[in-house]
């Protein structure tokens, strides 16, 4: 039991904790088509263990991922199948050779960058991979007026014989002040004994402008959906301005 790695637990803990990725699934399905009616294909950016996909591409012609980190990606491949393509890959600076209809980056994942300099270049990189007139969703983490800070965020849940404890404190990096470290505990617990992880992650209080200026950068005209249930940090949908005609 206790050779899943945390990959592998990732999904229980937050579909546990109610996180629903057919719902989500579904809201940024109708905010592209919205924008873009005859959206048919779909890149997801830092796609994770692939929870979204398995959703989207119900929902579209085509769909495919890029993930970084190679545990996770493992899960998605293992999840997906082989008929959907998953790239490796930072998005930051990859280049799948091809534009979709839309792209999309959720769950915060644009908040694992750095610096604003890295902000941009994602979100660079992320147009450059949607047609003309095509959408861009991300979903962002928390902006710095609305950090807790020392926040604990606690949740248990249970799956068979496995128990499984995640306990979570952010705290503000002094030295950054735009950085914020989590530190993360995980206890897995079952009839075969206990195993206790721990994790810091670095996450980035971005500003709504900074995010907005990146999107303008890219050639792209940006909303900023308020937070509501689904999307507690809010959302941004943007379209990439058509190409100017020539001749």
């Amino acid at each position: 039991m206790f050779q899943q790695n945390l990959a592998e637990v990732y999904d229980l803990v937050y579909t546990g904790r109610g996180k629903n990725y057919k719902h989500e699934a579904g809201e940024v399905a109708e905010q592209i088509r919205r924008r873009r009616p005859d959206a048919r294909t779909l890149l997801d950016v830092a796609c994770g263990t692939g929870e979204h996909l398995v959703h989207l591409r119900e929902m579209f012609d085509e769909a495919e991922g890029l993930e970084y980190t190679g545990q996770m990606l493992g899960v998605a491949r293992q999840k997906l199948g082989e008929d959907m393509p998953l790239h490796s890959g930072n998005m930051c600076d990859f280049d799948l050779g091809r534009r979709f209809d839309a792209a999309i980056s959720m769950f915060a994942s644009i908040a694992y960058l750095r610096t604003v300099e890295q902000l941009g270049q994602a979100v660079e990189r992320i147009a450059g991979h949607v047609e003309p007139g095509g959408v861009l969703v991300v979903e962002p983490w928390y902006f710095p007026d609305r950090f807790l800070e020392g926040y604990v965020s606690t949740s248990v849940v249970r799956e068979g014989d496995l128990t499984i404890s995640r306990v979570s404190r952010t705290t503000r990096d002094e030295r950054t002040r735009c950085n914020v470290n989590m530190e993360i505990h995980i206890v897995l617990a079952g009839p075969d004994g206990m195993r206790h992880f721990t994790e810091t992650q670095v996450l980035s209080l971005f500003t709504l402008d900074q995010y907005l200026d990146a999107f303008t950068a890219a050639g792209c005209v940006p909303e900023f959906l308020e937070p509501d249930e689904t999307f507690p940090c809010g959302l941004f949908v943007a379209v990439r301005e058509r190409a100017e005609a020539t001749g």
